[in-house]
């Protein structure tokens, strides 16, 4: 049993558009409604497209750069702060997260899947040069 949730988690953190599509049926039976289905699922794949951003890193540069990738979302939350005290002259928390969270699945999911073509496009120009 523990060998299948951990090929499980890691399926997940090496493919987080399986999270994305697994959470969405799951809300999706539950709720009955598409538009709530689909933000529950993005809420909840968002830390496994991170997480997925930080090992296409290493994989492709042997490196960690999670204190990069750290920094990345503190100025962005900081960032949206701003912005929405600006606009607002409060700070309504719970939104600013949202608005915060679903941003952060934005950037990782187009950055994962920028790294994934150059990781194979690297793969390939290793393997025939």
């Amino acid at each position: 049993m523990s060998n299948f949730i951990t090929v499980f988690f890691a399926t997940i953190v090496t493919v987080p558009i399986f999270a994305l599509f697994l959470f969405y049926v799951f809300a999706r039976s539950i709720t009955k409604n598409n538009k709530r289905s689909f933000h529950a699922a993005v809420d909840s794949s968002t830390l496994f497209f991170i997480l997925a951003v930080h090992f296409l890193i290493v994989i492709i540069w042997e490196r960690s750069y999670l204190w990069i990738i750290l920094m990345v979302l503190v100025s962005i939350a900081m960032i949206m702060v701003i912005t929405h005290y600006k606009i607002k002259q409060e700070i309504h928390f719970k939104k600013v997260f949202k608005g915060f969270w679903r941003f952060n699945f934005l950037l990782f999911f187009f950055a994962y899947f920028c790294l994934a073509l150059f990781g194979v496009m690297k793969r390939i120009y290793e393997t025939f040069a």
